[in-house]
């Protein structure tokens, strides 16, 4: 079975996940006093069944249900479950299961290290993106009025558990808003990984195992050497200072159904990519091959009716950010990121310009 080693944990890669989980629970067997699980209606419909079958320790657990949805990624959630759990009587040696997508992971993670200043909690992400991003790295948070991941503490999981079969009970807008950090750690790290991308029909879960197992490694890697995001783990963050900006204006205003967080990020890929040619000068043929592949494989989104001032006053809040400049983390090519890289007001509205052109040429 994959395994990767990361900051004292492990993280298990396989579709007969319930072995590893039933043998991590036999070695803490005295360990824990209570054990809770937190799902989404998601996750206990498609998920929760397939491993409390499996896993007999899973049986006596607490479940804790919340709604599905970055919008319940909020504080007031997080005060719900603290009482939940202090009315079941959880103590310092209780267990929290983090089982869903990146909403579960990032805000169970969260109330996990917050409950009683801190309990153990481990990681099953269920969706593709939580699986190569939310698995690995420590960071847990919540939103604040839209926000991204303005709260949060750093605090790693006990153990995660990747089943990359769970995919398979995902509709094709969720998998690909999980390729998209894919995407992004093969643009950042790894030219060979981007070949290999290129290639992939996303949604493909034969193929799945391998390159998730990559994503995770190259994130891996990454955060081992920057646990704090004070350098080298900024390049994770690519496509991310317009992509979350993109996807916080969207959460305030498509109530209905606001955009994923890998469409956002998709988009921010492709203006961010724009940026690296301007300032770090990605070649030009590069900037085109991303171009088209991104815009090909996700919708072009209607970023000229959000407004550039609204969008350029969110990214300010990017937590990358020193003093009053907005940073970047870009491409020098394809599998070479560069970090701490500035761009002024009227740079940015450029690539937000290049990104609807685009958009509109190929669609």
């Amino acid at each position: 079975m994959p395994e990767i080693k990361s900051a004292g944990y492990s993280v298990y890669i396989n579709t007969s996940i319930a072995k590893e989980i039933n043998r991590f629970f036999r070695t803490a067997k005295d360990k824990y006093s209570k054990l809770f699980i937190l799902v989404d209606e998601n996750s206990l419909k498609h998920c929760y069944p397939r491993l409390v079958e499996q896993v007999e320790y899973f049986k006596d657990a607490e479940l804790i249900e919340i709604e599905s949805g970055e919008e319940n990624k909020s504080l007031e959630v997080c005060a719900q479950i603290w009482s939940t759990l202090s009315e079941l009587g959880a103590d310092r040696h209780s267990l929290f299961v983090n089982l869903g997508g990146g909403v579960i992971s990032d805000m169970g993670g969260f109330i996990a290290s917050t409950f009683k200043r801190g309990i153990d909690f481990i990681n099953i992400p269920t969706t593709l993106l939580s699986q190569v991003d939310a698995s690995v790295g420590g960071k847990t948070g919540i939103d604040l009025h839209h926000l991204k991941n303005e709260i949060g503490v750093f605090s790693n999981p006990a153990a995660v558990f990747i089943n990359s079969d769970f995919v398979r009970t995902l509709d094709r807008r969720q998998v690909l808003s999980g390729f998209a950090e894919m995407v992004k750690h093969a643009l950042i790290a790894d030219a060979a990984y981007w070949k290999k991308i290129i290639q992939h029909k996303p949604g493909d879960p034969d193929e799945l195992e391998e390159l998730i197992k990559i994503s995770i490694q190259i994130k891996n890697e990454v955060v081992q050497e920057d646990p704090k995001e004070k350098g080298k783990r900024k390049m994770l963050n690519f496509g991310h200072t317009i992509g979350h900006a993109i996807e916080t204006y969207s959460l305030e205003n498509d109530a209905k159904k606001p955009l994923l967080h890998g469409e956002a990020i998709a988009a921010g890929m492709v203006c961010e990519a724009w940026l690296s040619y301007k300032v770090c000068g990605l070649p030009e043929g590069e900037l085109e091959t991303v171009t088209r592949f991104i815009l090909k494989t996700y919708k072009g989104i209607s970023i000229e009716k959000m407004g550039q001032e609204r969008l350029l006053e969110l990214m300010k809040h990017d937590k990358k950010n020193e003093k009053d400049g907005i940073s970047f983390s870009l491409l020098a090519g394809i599998g070479n990121c560069e970090i701490n890289r500035s761009a002024n007001a009227e740079l940015i509205k450029e690539a937000l310009n290049y990104y609807t052109k685009e958009a509109k040429l190929l669609k």
